[in-house]
């Protein structure tokens, strides 16, 4: 194996680094979950995770993937053979509509060219249509990991208010939440899917639904079948800082950490860090004379950016000589996307030089593989760092 001095440089869109506090409180010693030091911080975690998804209501949190909340999204509010609006944003969104096809719902899946995100206008056209409302809810990825593109969710939920429809609105915001702006009441969402490992910048193993009213009480007449994933039992434990399952208990103290770091620095410096460094990394991309795989500016992710090479060029291959010349792991493209783009993580634990390092070395890789690219590009992105 080749020895690498210094560190690595992770810039995959999740998992993300974790800050050293954060390692040092997953470190902590562990205690026991039923007794009263874990309910404090049972209750404590479960009160101040709740502005992180700008909610006032219930977030249920599961020791699971991010898949794991979308099976739970999913079957506590729905019933065999109900209607689901789902669309292909990406490789992301695919698979929850595979999942929801799994558990015995049909899926009316909107084709797309995985460079847009949700058009509000045929969310609006798709629901006017529903006369007899057999749509049961409405699946939206926020911001497709495999794409780079953000999704507009208040316009999807004006859209489902437009045609006066009762569909519920579940939306996956496993790469957006805590790293762009999401607010879950505000925007009427009815269950919001995220999970640990990505803007929370903790190690994977942390599932999150956040839950309104309305989906409560759709909760009570689903018929899906659910157990570890039912939300009363674990709703019920909430009240007094306990679980029905033995709990993830040093994910907790690191959570517990993420939150003081997030309320420390402020959501709206987090969200506007993330765009600086999204905007800065797009103009080193459009300087090196590539393409950037979102095609519609409104829709740019402030979490990754995914960039598209020409015929001739393998994306892979750009990726294996970073990795081995600089230590430094990159997202490669996924499903229908694979060896065509390589995904820019800049989220999480992550600062203006941390940033600068990671386009020089997507840069010089780029060269070493024969891309033909104007050098001028890091420099592009630098004068984006040094004016914001």
């Amino acid at each position: 194996m080749t020895a690498y001095s210094g560190r690595h440089f992770l810039q995959i869109p999740g998992p993300t680094n974790v800050p050293d506090r954060v390692l040092r409180a997953l470190a902590q010693p562990t205690i026991d979950h039923r007794g009263p030091d874990f309910a404090e911080l049972g209750l404590d975690l479960l009160q101040r995770v709740k502005p992180v998804f700008g909610t006032s209501g219930p977030v249920v949190i599961y020791p699971s993937s991010g898949t794991g909340a979308w099976e739970a999204a999913l079957v506590n509010t729905l019933s065999p053979g109900d209607h689901v609006l789902a669309f292909e944003t990406g490789h992301f969104a695919t698979l929850w509509r595979d999942m929801a096809e799994g558990l015995g719902l049909v899926v009316d899946f909107v084709p797309g060219d995985w460079r847009r995100g949700v058009d509000p206008a045929v969310v609006a056209e798709r629901l006017a249509a529903d006369k007899g409302h057999r749509i049961a809810a409405v699946m939206v990825v926020h911001n497709e990991t495999s794409t780079g593109v953000t999704s507009r969710v208040p316009e999807i939920r004006a859209a489902i208010d437009e045609a006066e429809h009762p569909a519920l609105l579940l939306v996956d915001t496993i790469s957006s939440l805590a790293s762009i702006d999401f607010r879950h009441d505000e925007w009427g969402v009815d269950v919001t899917v995220s999970c640990s490992q990505k803007g929370l910048m903790l190690p994977p193993g942390l599932g999150f639904n956040a839950i309104s009213d309305k989906a409560l009480a759709a909760a009570s007449s689903a018929r899906l079948p659910k157990s570890y994933w039912g939300w009363a039992p674990i709703l019920e434990a909430n009240e007094r800082g306990f679980f029905p399952y033995t709990p993830p208990t040093n994910l907790f103290y690191g959570l517990r950490e993420v939150l003081t770091l997030l309320e420390e620095e402020g959501l709206p410096a987090v969200f506007a860090r993330h765009a600086r460094h999204a905007e800065a990394t797009r103009a080193a991309v459009r300087g090196w004379g590539l393409e950037v795989l979102c095609a519609d500016e409104r829709e740019y992710s402030g979490s990754l950016t995914a960039v598209l090479l020409g015929e001739g060029h393998d994306a892979d291959k750009v990726r294996e000589i970073i990795l081995d010349r600089f230590d430094m792991s990159l997202g490669t493209g996924l499903g229908k996307l694979a060896g065509r783009v390589f995904r820019i993580g800049h989220l999480g634990d992550f600062n203006d030089l941390t940033l600068a390092g990671t386009l020089a070395g997507v840069q010089m890789g780029l060269e070493l593989a024969g891309v033909p690219i104007d050098p001028d590009g890091l420099q592009d992105a630098m004068r984006v760092l040094r004016t914001a």
